[in-house]
């Protein structure tokens, strides 16, 4: 069977999710990227919910700048979100992608809104 880059993906975010656990006072901050889009969400795995969401596709993210940029926003928009929740420490789950580029500036950005991780 060939390895395919998503595939190869699958196994790093499988080997990350071994290790990292989001709690309720220390939610993991999960990270998805497409190529159009880019999710973050605080997870709390110890009751399986979501505390809190953000996206390029939400109805009130305004689309400007190219998709760093845009990544760098969510990431000030998430940490917003999470203050409002009583939140400042996460645990970052990069998903199995590269910290880099989108992935870094979200995380630069979450870091700037308040987050520590």
């Amino acid at each position: 069977m060939a390895v395919t880059k998503e595939s190869r993906r699958l196994k790093i975010r499988t080997r990350i999710r071994a290790k990292i656990k989001g709690t309720t006072e220390r939610p993991r901050l999960a990270v998805y990227r497409s190529n159009k889009e880019i999710y973050a969400q605080l997870i709390d795995d110890s009751n399986g919910t979501t505390i809190a969401a953000a996206s390029t596709k939400d109805k009130d993210f305004a689309r400007s700048g190219t998709k760093s940029e845009q990544s760098k926003l969510i990431g000030l928009e998430i940490a917003k979100k999470a203050a409002e929740k009583g939140l400042s420490v996460v645990v970052f789950d990069r998903g199995g992608y590269l910290y880099h580029g989108r992935v870094q500036q979200l995380a630069e950005g979450a870091r700037e809104g308040g987050l520590k991780f």
